[in-house]
């Protein structure tokens, strides 16, 4: 019996350790390799694509009279990519919100069409040389006469006009018709 006894104690003691072995262990993080590190690919952006995004943001700033946004990120990333993209369209939506947009539309309606070339005025608001010289040198020296600017440009340039003083002054009879002046 003292065999018997012995076994008895001997599978209860290991039973009782084993138990409180794995109840210790069950609170404590097991041990597993480390994974491996994974390459990450940096994927290249044209920065053709990432210029084309950045010029015509700085286009509309300075058709609108706002300072150019700057980013210090290299073009070919795809951080200056996201960054030119979502600055190109929120500018453009500033852009195409000009102020006193249905005073320059009527003007416009008694002017002239949009691409009018008749010497000596040219565009919607049948603007001179003087006058493009004044407000838009830069637009003029790119783009030529206001014939070839878009409807927004030709619009911008005469809020130009008409934030220095000048008002619906410019557009003297067309300014009544439309009750400006």
């Amino acid at each position: 019996m003292d065999k018997k006894r012995a076994l008895l104690l001997f599978v209860v003691a290991a039973v009782t350790v084993g138990a409180a072995a794995s109840h210790l262990s069950a609170g404590t993080p097991k041990l597993r390799a480390a994974p491996k590190a994974k390459r990450v690919a940096v994927r290249r952006v044209n920065p053709k694509i990432t210029r084309r995004y950045r010029a015509a943001t700085w286009h509309w700033q300075a058709v609108m009279g706002m300072r150019r946004a700057r980013y210090s990120a290299p073009l070919n990333t795809r951080r200056a990519l996201r960054f030119w993209w979502r600055y190109a369209r929120y500018v453009r939506r500033l852009a195409v919100r000009v102020p006193h947009k249905s005073a320059w539309l009527c003007i416009h309606r008694y002017e002239g069409s949009w691409m009018d070339s008749g010497d000596p005025y040219w565009g919607g608001l049948q603007m001179d040389r003087g006058f493009m010289r004044t407000y838009a040198p830069r637009i003029l020296l790119r783009r030529g006469l206001a014939n070839h600017w878009t409807p927004l440009e030709q619009m911008w340039v005469a809020e130009h006009a008409h934030r220095s003083g000048r008002g619906f002054y410019a557009w003297p009879n067309t300014a009544r018709y439309c009750g400006l002046i």
